[in-house]
């Protein structure tokens, strides 16, 4: 195989032990919420000059918690800000290690299209007579082109009239 980007193997001890730090990450934010398209796009956002605007406000309204309205929930709302706080370095690192996983993803499928193409190559070539024919046939399969829609078949008449 000409081309290897990477090679990984885990052994299924390694594999448990993942799938169980999988499984605390899990439960320990299991009240994490998921939004609908709706909801997201409802929602006000919060980019770097709104954040600093909150977090200027926090110090304000925590000073002055006289001038808010009763029904104002400051113990929640600075807490808002807390668990903004502790989740995003978390986040920073689930991105990081999820980016390297896709990333890790895509080369072993390159690797493994590289080198079921350079197979299928000699296989179409050092395989007749060999008693491989039917299995190039099922590896060609990948490359056989199905007509796109409005495209008459092969045969057929597919003139307007």
């Amino acid at each position: 195989m000409s081309q290897n980007r990477i090679a990984l193997n885990y052994p299924q001890a390694s594999l448990d032990a993942i799938d169980a730090a999988l499984g605390v990450l899990d439960a320990e934010f299991a009240n994490l919420i998921g939004l609908s398209i709706d909801e997201r796009r409802q929602l006000n956002k919060m980019g770097d000059k709104s954040e600093a605007f909150c977090r200027q406000a926090v110090v304000v309204f925590t000073e002055n918690s006289g001038v808010l309205p009763r029904n104002f929930d400051l113990d929640g709302y600075v807490a808002d800000l807390a668990a903004l706080d502790a989740l995003r370095p978390r986040l920073a690192r689930v991105r990081r290690l999820f980016e390297r996983m896709s990333d890790s993803e895509m080369a072993l499928g390159s690797d493994l299209m590289s080198g079921s193409l350079e197979g299928y190559a000699v296989l179409k070539v050092s395989g007749k007579g060999e008693g491989l024919e039917g299995l190039r046939e099922i590896l060609s399969n990948r490359f056989s082109r199905k007509p796109r829609p409005g495209t008459p078949e092969p045969g057929s008449s597919g003139g307007n009239g």
